[in-house]
C-alpha cells in the first residue's frame, strides 16, 4: 500500500457545502414533521439558505382576485402564510432563496400547471400585474425583516423554464420578458437587491444560457448571479410508481457543468459574475429509489468535493421527504429527493453532508477519494469516498502518515452497507407502509454511522480502507494521557 506523507502543503478547495439546500413547496413549511426535519438538519449541517418553489402559487394565498356584489373587481394581497414561515427560517436560522413562481392562478394567462399541487407555469395575463405582485412581497418582507437582512437574499426569476414541464413551451423570449419585467421590478425596490437566472436544467441548458446572457445585455438588464440546475442521471426506467436510473460517471457530468463557464467567459461583462447551482441530485424525479441508498451518498461526496471549484454555491434539492411533486408518500422509504426521512431517520446522504460541514481549515490533501484539512487547533480531519458504479469497485486501500509525534486518536466514523443503512433495515422488516414508534426508532438508530478509536504513539499513520459505496470521516489528533492519580486502563479492562 503506498504511503501518502501528509506535510500541511495547501492544497486548493472551495467547500460550499452548507451555502444553500433546497425544499419542497413553501406551504409545506407549515407541516409539523417539516419543522422538525429541518431543525434536526439545521442543528447538526447548519444551512445558510433554503430555496424551494410555490412562493406565489395558491396554497400560499398571496395574491387572489375578487370581484364584489357590483361585479368589480378587486386585488387582494395576503402575506399570513408567509410571515409563518419566514418567521419559522429565522427561528432555525435559515435564510430564504427566493425563487420569483410559480404563477398565481388568478393573474395566469392560462391553466396548464404543474405537479399533484397544480403550480401554474403561464405566463401572466398582465405583465404589470406581476411586476406589482413582486414590488408589493418585497416591500412587505423589508417591512417585516428589515431592509440590511432581505438585502442578503438572492432572488431568483423562475424555475427551468427550458423545460415545457415548467414554463409554457418552454418559450425563451417568453421567459426573457418575464426576466426583465422582473428584474427591473426587483431593482426598482432597491437597486442593491440580487437577482438573477436562467435556473435552467439539463438538455438545452448551453442554447438558452448563450441566449439569455445575449438578451440581458442587449436590454441592458441587471444580473447578479448565474443559476442553473445540475441531474446526474439518464432516462429513468419505470416499474410502477418508481423510477430506477443509472448515473453518469462523476467525470462526464462535471464536463456538462464546464460549459456555463465557458459559455460565460464569452461575455467580459459576466465573466466573473458567480454561478449558483440552485437544484442539484443524482436523479431527478422525486421517487428515484437510488435516493434512500448508501451508493447515493458515495457519488453525492464526489460531487460536493468538487462543485466549490468554480460554483459560489449549490443547493442539494432536497433537506426532506415532506414533499409532493408527486402526491404524498405512501412508504417510508419511497425514493424521496431529501436527506432525511419522516419521522428524522437520516438516510446515509445526510451523513455525506454532515462530514464535509466539518471539512473547515487549509486542505492539505485533495484526490478522486479523498480530502484531508488541517484545522487551527492543530488536528486533522478528512472524508474518503468510493461509489460503485458498475458493481466492481475494488475496496479504496491508502496510508497517510501525519505530521504528529506525540500521542494521538484517530477517530473513525463509517457509512456503509453493513453498519449505517436505515434502508435495509426497513426492508428486512418487510417494508411496512406505516410503522410503529418502536420500529421507527429502531431505524433510526440504524441511521446513525459506525464510530470507532484507535491511538498511535509516536509516528502517527492511518491505514485508510473504503469499502464500496462507503463514506467515512476520520479525526486525527493528539491525545496526550492525563489519567488520574491511581488510574491505570490497562488494569482496568
Amino acid at each position: 500500500m503506498n504511503r501518502i506523507v501528509i506535510d500541511d502543503s495547501v492544497v486548493a478547495f472551495s467547500n460550499h457545502v452548507d451555502d444553500c439546500v433546497g425544499t419542497g413547496r413553501m406551504d409545506l413549511a407549515l407541516h409539523k414533521e417539516y419543522y422538525e426535519q429541518l431543525k434536526m438538519v439545521q442543528e447538526n449541517i447548519g444551512f445558510r439558505y433554503i430555496r424551494g418553489h410555490g412562493l406565489f402559487s395558491k396554497d400560499m394565498g398571496i395574491y387572489r382576485v375578487k370581484k364584489n356584489r357590483e361585479g368589480v373587481s378587486r386585488k387582494e394581497y395576503n402575506f399570513t402564510y408567509l410571515d409563518q414561515v419566514f418567521d419559522m427560517y429565522q427561528e432555525l436560522n435559515i435564510k430564504p432563496f427566493l425563487e420569483l413562481g410559480f404563477m398565481p392562478d388568478d393573474m395566469a394567462s392560462g391553466d396548464q400547471a404543474q405537479f399533484y399541487w397544480k403550480g401554474n407555469v403561464t405566463p401572466p395575463s398582465d405583465y404589470a400585474d406581476w411586476a406589482e405582485l413582486i414590488k408589493k412581497t418585497l416591500m412587505h418582507l423589508i417591512e417585516r425583516y428589515g431592509l440590511s437582512e432581505v438585502l442578503t437574499w438572492p432572488i431568483e426569476v423562475w424555475n427551468e423554464p427550458n423545460l415545457t414541464g415548467f414554463w409554457q413551451d418552454a418559450d425563451m423570449q417568453e421567459y426573457f420578458r418575464l426576466y426583465e419585467v422582473s428584474a427591473l421590478a426587483v431593482k426598482e425596490i432597491h437597486a442593491d437587491l440580487r437577482v438573477g437566472g436562467p435556473a435552467v436544467c439539463g438538455g438545452s441548458d448551453k442554447e438558452w444560457v448563450e441566449e439569455f446572457l445575449l438578451y440581458v445585455r442587449s436590454h441592458k438588464l441587471p444580473l447578479d448571479f448565474v443559476s442553473r440546475h445540475h441531474y446526474t442521471s439518464y432516462l429513468p426506467e419505470h416499474e410502477g410508481d418508481y423510477g430506477y436510473i443509472k448515473l453518469h460517471d462523476p467525470n462526464y457530468a462535471f464536463d456538462t457543468l464546464h460549459a456555463t463557464h465557458e459559455i460565460m467567459n464569452q461575455f467580459p461583462e459576466f465573466a466573473n459574475l458567480e454561478i449558483y447551482i440552485t437544484e442539484f441530485n443524482t436523479s431527478y424525479i422525486p421517487r428515484a429509489p437510488i435516493h434512500d441508498t448508501n451508493f447515493n451518498a458515495a457519488y453525492v461526496a464526489h460531487m460536493l468535493s468538487k462543485l466549490g471549484d468554480h460554483h459560489a454555491s449549490y443547493s442539494y434539492w432536497t433537506f426532506g421527504d415532506v414533499f409532493e411533486e408527486w402526491g404524498p408518500q405512501r412508504s417510508l422509504f419511497h425514493g424521496g429527493f431529501g436527506m432525511v426521512a419522516n419521522g428524522c431517520i437520516p438516510k446515509p446522504t445526510y451523513q455525506t453532508f454532515s462530514f464535509f460541514k466539518k471539512l473547515q481549515g487549509k486542505c492539505v490533501h485533495r484526490s478522486e477519494n479523498v480530502i484531508i484539512v488541517k484545522r487551527e487547533d492543530g488536528s486533522y480531519y478528512g472524508v474518503a469516498w468510493n461509489p460503485d458504479m458498475d458493481g466492481k469497485q475494488p475496496c479504496y486501500q491508502q496510508t497517510f502518515s501525519f505530521p504528529i509525534q506525540n500521542r494521538s486518536c484517530i477517530i473513525t466514523k463509517r457509512v456503509n452497507e453493513e453498519c449505517c443503512n436505515p434502508l435495509k433495515v426497513w426492508h428486512d422488516l418487510g417494508e411496512p407502509a406505516n410503522l410503529s414508534r418502536e420500529d421507527v426508532a429502531l431505524i433510526r438508530e440504524a441511521a446513525n454511522p459506525q464510530i470507532t478509536t484507535t491511538t498511535n504513539n509516536g509516528a502517527c499513520e492511518i491505514d485508510l480502507q473504503v469499502v464500496p459505496n462507503e463514506v467515512v470521516a476520520f479525526e486525527v489528533r493528539e491525545a496526550e494521557l492525563t489519567s488520574d492519580y491511581g488510574y491505570d486502563y490497562e488494569r482496568t479492562i
